[in-house]
């Protein structure tokens, strides 16, 4: 490595350090697959670190994992402004269309949860969440006394889920993927507003 290389490599900030091993296993992960595993020497390497820096700055390899997810979603949050006070039905549909937008995030989360990472969180902003479920509930939005929490955990269910088997039913189909995306999503529409209609008279709520 020339002088420069080594200077340069000297001057990184621990910010600038941690922002590119988190980069380095986003390229990985987008290369290689989540279920290929995440090899941390390798993600040093990318990154051009040295591979104890990883221990020194996030702990565990789930922790780095962890780390990749949350700066995805910050990245992201500013793209979505206004979205909190969307009624329930139009803040999932964005939800649909912005989880097929940003499958590397899923994988991300998924392969968490795989892992059974205690600290992974597939809800990092529930308290606000709850926030628009009870004003969902107050304006109408979603059938009063409805499960509100059930139906967001259910919807965020069919999202991940078929973000994470889309390329596979669509191998599986044989309809194009990306007629496939459209497809998905008007049913993904017809469900939640099945979610968000009145209860039918003599049904109970729960």
């Amino acid at each position: 490595m020339s002088e420069t290389g080594r200077t340069r490599r000297r001057r990184r900030t621990r910010e600038e350090t941690e922002a590119d091993l988190l980069a380095a296993a986003r390229r990985l992960l987008k290369r290689d697959g989540v279920l290929a595993g995440v090899n941390l020497r390798e993600i040093a390497a990318e990154a051009g670190v040295n591979h104890g820096q990883i221990y020194q700055y996030f702990g565990s390899r789930q922790s780095l994992l962890r780390a990749a997810a949350a700066d995805l979603v910050e990245r992201q949050s500013v793209d979505r402004e206004g979205h909190w006070e969307l009624p329930f039905a139009e803040r999932r549909q964005a939800m649909f269309r912005h989880r097929l937008d940003e499958p590397e995030l899923v994988g991300l989360e998924a392969l968490l949860a795989l892992d059974g990472d205690e600290g992974f969180s597939a809800f990092p902003r529930f308290a606000q969440t709850c926030q628009s479920l009870d004003r969902d509930r107050g304006e109408g939005a979603l059938p009063e006394g409805s499960d509100a929490v059930a139906a967001h955990v259910m919807t965020a269910a069919a999202q991940m889920g078929y973000v994470v088997f889309r390329e596979a039913y669509a191998r599986d189909t044989g309809i194009p993927l990306e007629e496939l995306d459209e497809r998905a999503a008007r049913a993904f529409a017809r469900m939640v507003a099945g979610l968000a209609a009145p209860s039918s008279e003599g049904e109970s709520a729960e």
